[in-house]
């Protein structure tokens, strides 16, 4: 997919303007709070879901505006596409190629990118929730299936907590507790072996890119871990039956503390370089290539099912690498587009072979 032109109107601090981008990388330069990460997230949208920074829509417009409009023209399945995207009276209007439709999801069927942010940093610094939001989202944009899995799984969840605190107060609910059991182990054993099988593959990926970034200095590692105990090769029925016996065997701490204690939902991903955890030991530098080397491979996985290249936005990302690792970044990620943020005047002079932005106070040049 290549953006070819992306037009705004309205948009955060934004002068109306336009922009034509290059099919390579595109340095979009700037000091803090010009707009640099607005024009990424306008890209962004037209994948067909929310602001990547968790703005509502009306935060979307600029100061004292009552509508908002983006317009692209870009290349994806071969052909030459447009899609418009106008938020008027609270309400998001979506156009493709001349023809509305009514929901932001079509969009999808056309367009789609990979992003990076400084919040994504917090996969590896924070905890285990985060790094499960990751693959789920990224799964869920490959398979429908699997946010169906996730959605039944998670209402299975409240509901079986909900019951705990109940059976705190009326023992005589305890026999209950087994048919909300059966019901997370076919869906969590669902989630795990989806869970496991794209880490499989993004594990291939993730360590090809790492080990450019790193110019063949560290390896990256990637392992789910399990309450379970659960192995990767491990089918979904002996997954199904680790499940349910470890389901049991936390019950009694379940009664007491009145939620769920294990399963998928509080399962995890081990992120480690040169057999080292990144995010107990790892330094600035090698955590923003971590998760670098993750939403890389994502993207490449996602190339992969759809047929069709994503675009790769990566927002303020060269900030604590080093030059080499910028170098690579910059110069090295090929077949695909790649928008950039950044702020040091030496960033955007290391470009060999791209199309540099200048923005200022929403002016983009």
């Amino acid at each position: 997919m290549i953006v070819k032109d992306l037009q705004f109107e309205n948009f955060r601090n934004l002068s109306d303007n336009h922009i034509v981008p290059c099919e390579n990388v595109n340095v979009i330069y700037g000091d803090n709070a010009q707009g640099k990460t607005n024009l990424l997230e306008a890209i962004w949208l037209f994948c067909g879901g929310h602001s990547f920074r968790g703005a509502k829509e009306s935060e979307l417009l600029k100061f004292e505006k009552d509508f908002y409009s983006l317009t692209m023209k870009f290349f994806s399945y071969n052909r030459e596409q447009t899609a418009n995207i106008k938020f008027f009276q609270n309400k998001k209007h979506i156009e493709i190629n001349n023809v509305e439709r009514n929901s932001s999801s079509y969009l999808t069927e056309v367009f789609s990118a990979v992003v990076f942010s400084p919040e994504h940093l917090t996969l590896i610094k924070r905890g285990p929730m985060l790094r499960r939001k990751f693959l789920d989202a990224a799964i869920s944009q490959q398979k429908i299936s699997y946010a169906v899995y996730l959605s039944k799984y998670n209402q299975i969840i409240n509901q079986r907590n909900a019951l705990l605190k109940d059976i705190y107060k009326h023992k005589e609910l305890k026999e209950t507790l087994q048919i909300w059991d059966d019901s997370l182990v076919l869906y969590g054993a669902k989630i795990i072996k989806e869970r496991l099988e794209y880490i499989k593959r993004l594990k291939i990926y993730a360590k090809k890119f790492h080990f450019g970034i790193s110019f063949s200095k560290e390896n990256l590692d990637l392992n789910y871990l399990s309450n379970a105990q659960i192995n990767e090769e491990d089918d979904e029925s002996i997954i199904r039956d680790k499940l349910s016996k470890v389901y049991k065997k936390s019950r009694f701490d379940d009664y007491h503390i009145g939620y769920t204690t294990v399963g998928p939902h509080r399962d995890d991903l081990d992120i480690k370089i040169n057999d080292i955890s990144v995010r107990n030991f790892g330094s600035q530098g090698q955590q923003r290539s971590a998760v670098l080397s993750l939403k890389l491979g994502e993207a490449q996985l996602l190339k992969e099912k759809r047929e069709e290249t994503p675009v790769i936005l990566l927002d303020d990302v060269l900030s604590e690498l080093d030059s080499k690792r910028q170098d690579f970044l910059l110069n090295k990620v090929e077949e695909y587009q790649v928008f950039v943020t950044c702020c040091e005047e030496s960033n955007k002079e290391q470009l060999k072979n791209g199309k540099i932005f200048y923005i200022e106070n929403g002016n983009v040049q």
